[in-house]
Order: structure tokens, then sequence, then C-alpha cells
């Protein structure tokens, strides 16, 4: 169990946006949803889906335009939604805490998982090069998180050599995208996409041993930041 908690660690700081929402009871407690806006380097802020139980708010009171400090997991499930079961990832809070104090790096996120579907490498439009991945991270009670995740320059590249069933351990941060999907002639609705965008990655065997790495520079990694037409996951 120890060992599971470990595969999947993140770490938040960011400012509330929305109000408490019950999202649903689990043996017998309940679990309240919110959103915060984390920021980035740059001015762009990531729009972050926050699951949390009755437990924890219990001495902090989360309302719109307090800073927290959020420690958790990425955890995903399928919902159906429009007549398809779609994959939601959400932010697992397992302490919540008002931030007093911003640091230089408010969102990271360290996952250890194996992949489930062969990386794909592409160019987008303005040539820069991406590699979009799905990880299986394995969760207490024999489940499981299928996170999206995404690469950017030399790390693209190491994903090429990738295959199904690689044990991949990856440092990045959480992400989110606004994008606008047609459901009509007529009617365009706006969506947010999550996924994880990597600035460190290792391959590692049976033995726990690194047997393959690659890691962006700090400015090749700060780049995503401006770029919009990657195809995230959703």
């Amino acid at each position: 169990m120890d060992n599971l908690m470990l595969n999947n660690k993140l770490y938040l700081e960011g400012t509330v946006i929305s109000e408490l929402e019950f999202s649903h009871e689990m043996y017998g407690e309940g679990f309240y949803t919110f959103y915060v806006d984390v920021q980035r380097l740059s001015d762009t802020k990531d729009k972050l889906y926050v699951t949390v139980s009755e437990r924890l708010i219990t001495n902090i009171d989360i309302k719109v335009g307090i800073d927290v400090i959020i420690e958790g997991q990425l955890r995903s499930y399928n919902k159906f939604v429009d007549g398809a079961n779609r994959l939601i990832l959400t932010v697992f809070a397992r302490s919540v805490e008002e931030c007093k104090e911003r640091s230089k790096n408010p969102n990271q996120i360290y996952l250890d998982g194996y992949i489930c579907k062969k990386p794909v490498y592409r160019t987008t439009p303005f040539g820069r090069e991406i590699a979009d991945m799905l990880l299986a991270v394995n969760r207490a009670y024999n489940k499981s998180d299928y996170i999206p995740t995404i690469a950017w320059g030399r790390n693209s590249r190491f994903c090429e050599s990738l295959e199904v069933g690689d044990n991949i351990r990856i440092w990045g941060r959480l992400q989110s995208r606004e994008y606008q999907k047609k459901v009509s002639e007529k009617e365009v609705i706006k969506k947010i996409a999550y996924e994880v965008s990597i600035s460190k990655m290792e391959r590692v065997n049976k033995e726990n041993e690194v047997i393959g790495s690659s890691e962006t520079f700090d400015d090749e990694y700060k780049k995503d930041e401006f770029v919009d037409d990657s195809n995230a996951a959703v």
C-alpha cells in the first residue's frame, strides 16, 4: 500500500476559483469538488479540478479567492457523458492548507507507471516535436489510473523507443488546455483537457534499475506554455 502511494505524488499551490460542490458519498464519507488556478512561469494559468474529502476541510474555509496548498494524487475514472465514456482526471487531495507564501515551483507531479498504448510521436504545424503517451499507474485494491502525458523535444524523441508495458517514471506538471468542440452545425462548446507535461523521464527494468533517461532543458520545457496546437488527451 505504501509503495502504491509513492507511485503518484502531486503538489500544487493555487487560488480557489469556484465554490465547493458536493460530488458523491462513499462509505458514509462525503466528497466535494472545486477548481483552482495554478500559475505557470508565464501569464498563463492552469485551471485544475480538485476532489476533496469532507474530513480535510473542517479546519479550512474553502472559498473563492483563497490561496491553498494541495498535496495528493492525480486520479482518473470513466464517466458516461453524451452517450460515450470519457476519461475524467481529477486532483485527489490528501491534504489541503492555506498557502501563506508562494514557492518557485507551484505545480509538481511524479508518476511511476506502465505504458499502456504505443506513444505517438509527431510534429505540430509550428514544427514542434511532441509525443503523446498514456500511462497506467497502479493504485490500491487492484485499480489503476490512466493518465495522458505529453513530451516535448528530446523527451518526445525518447518516447519513440518505448513500447507498451515499459515501466516509466516521469516528473513534470499537470496542465489544462481549453478547446472548442463542435456539437452541431451551429453549436460549439468549450471544454478543458488535462495532461501531464513531462520535464524528465526514466525507463526502469524489473530490478528497478534505470536503463534509459531523458530530460529537457529548462528553456525548452518552458516553450510548451505557449503552444496551443497539441492534441491533448480529453
